[in-house]
């Protein structure tokens, strides 16, 4: 029964997050670099745990990374954090070309962004 409860729940959170995927690609000399920062938000994000925000990002083959992001009204549980403003900070100058940024809806989620623990080390 409390299982039933507890998925309700999760239900009604996805049903409230707005989404957004960005993808942008990097220059060769920059993956490195965008790699280790995104890896620093991932670690400010594990410290201060906010429940209002969920966060993947994908480094495709091609030096393009792509980033999805779910977040409970505003996204400042991510953006307000230091790791992502120092991320933030000289992005143009790391990106090979301009950031594409849609707003998304999940249409279906098999185990693939719940306790995903395939991170790749920076």
């Amino acid at each position: 029964m409390l299982r039933n409860v507890f998925c309700g729940q999760t239900q009604k959170r996805r049903m409230t997050m707005g989404y957004n995927l960005i993808r942008y690609g990097v220059k060769d000399e920059s993956i490195a670099e965008n790699r280790t920062l995104v890896a620093k938000v991932f670690e400010a994000l594990d410290e201060t745990k906010p429940l209002s925000v969920r966060y993947l990002v994908l480094e495709l083959e091609n030096g393009e990374f792509v980033h999805l992001v779910g977040y409970d009204k505003d996204s400042a549980a991510l953006t307000g954090l230091d790791a992502f403003k120092a991320f933030s900070a000289d992005h143009a100058e790391r990106r090979s070309g301009p950031l594409a940024r849609s707003a998304a809806k999940i249409v279906g989620n098999y185990r693939m962004l719940d306790n995903a623990v395939e991170a790749m080390p920076a």
